[in-house]
């Protein structure tokens, strides 16, 4: 590696750092504006100003918003998100418990999503300007157009209310078959995966078409080299960097995606723990979460910056 790419590495985890400071900042302030705390809906709406003054004193919600800031800050530092407010138990054990069942439909949604994305957007952009080309576009378009609730909200009554195939929730807990996992997962994945297929397509063909228009594919078609070959061998290889980009940004859609299937199929995750976290005002909670889904996020487009900087010939060169 010589010292250009290496610089450039380090400006990215340096911008990532700081885009990660900013965003606890931001996420503090944001969860700090929401009405009520985790005290008033701890006691209720018929508790004493006393006892919710005396319970607010007790979570430290009494001191000044940039000394909890810097507090919650040098913890989140050190690894330690805090206690919830609202039952008393450590954040990372909650998070804890909920994090394997998310990184489970993560892993399954982009094992589907990012094989079927890549051959059908290299695929549409060998076939350019033919039915199937025209077809995938503007099958795309449609599904990009469509909310996830409404795709959950379909699946679910076709195949849970009118087919009767698979169940309207995700039943997780009690999974030790194939098909018992097939049936849990089947239409959380295929919810996160209509908009995730669409996007990362497009922007495949998107990055191969450019590449079949430079000079050096032209070269080989001259050459007598076939349309296998040439995207294969010449224009693929060089397509990585935004091929990479392009999965990483349609993956990073997941992120929000998750919040509403979690919520829509009732998916024991890390999503549907912040929802809950909200609803209770349980603010250490809700940053904690939020942060992971920021931290994932930025992790996510610094690693498509990495690929596209790695892949990136007049770089390797210097």
């Amino acid at each position: 590696m010589n010292s250009t790419i290496g610089k450039l590495l380090l400006n990215r985890l340096g911008i990532g750092a700081l885009t990660l400071l900013i965003v606890s900042i931001v996420v503090f302030g944001i969860t700090n504006l929401l009405p009520g705390d985790a005290a008033q809906e701890s006691l209720g709406q018929a508790a004493t100003p006393e006892a919710v003054a005396a319970l607010r004193v007790q979570f430290g919600l009494d001191q000044p918003a940039p000394q909890r800031y810097a507090h919650w800050l040098v913890q989140m530092l050190k690894g330690d998100a805090g206690v919830s407010l609202v039952n008393g138990q450590a954040i990372s054990a909650l998070i804890g418990d909920r994090l394997p069942s998310s990184l489970v439909l993560a892993g399954a949604t982009a094992a589907v999503s990012v094989p079927l994305a890549l051959s059908l957007g290299i695929l549409s952009a060998m076939f350019r300007g033919s039915r199937f080309d025209r077809g995938m576009n503007m099958l795309a378009v449609s599904l990009v157009s469509v909310p996830e609730f409404l795709i959950a909200t379909l699946a679910v009554l076709l195949f849970a209310v009118k087919l009767r195939w698979l169940s309207a929730l995700s039943h997780t807990a009690d999974i030790q078959t194939l098909g018992q996992f097939l049936r849990a997962y089947a239409m959380p994945v295929f919810t996160l995966c209509c908009v995730i297929v669409a996007q990362m397509a497009r922007m495949t063909r998107a990055a191969v078409i450019d590449q079949l228009r430079s000079p050096y594919v032209e070269m080989a078609r001259l050459k007598g080299a076939r349309p296998v070959r040439i995207v294969l061998k010449h224009a693929l290889p060089n397509a990585i960097g935004p091929i990479a980009n392009a999965v990483a940004l349609s993956l990073s859609y997941l992120l929000g995606g998750v919040l509403i299937v979690e919520s829509i199929f009732n998916y024991p995750g890390i999503a549907n723990l912040m929802i809950d976290a909200v609803t209770t005002r349980d603010i250490p909670l809700v940053q904690a979460c939020a942060m992971i889904f920021c931290g994932a996020y930025l992790l996510l487009v610094m690693l498509a910056d990495i690929c596209a900087i790695l892949s990136n010939p007049r770089l390797r060169n210097l």
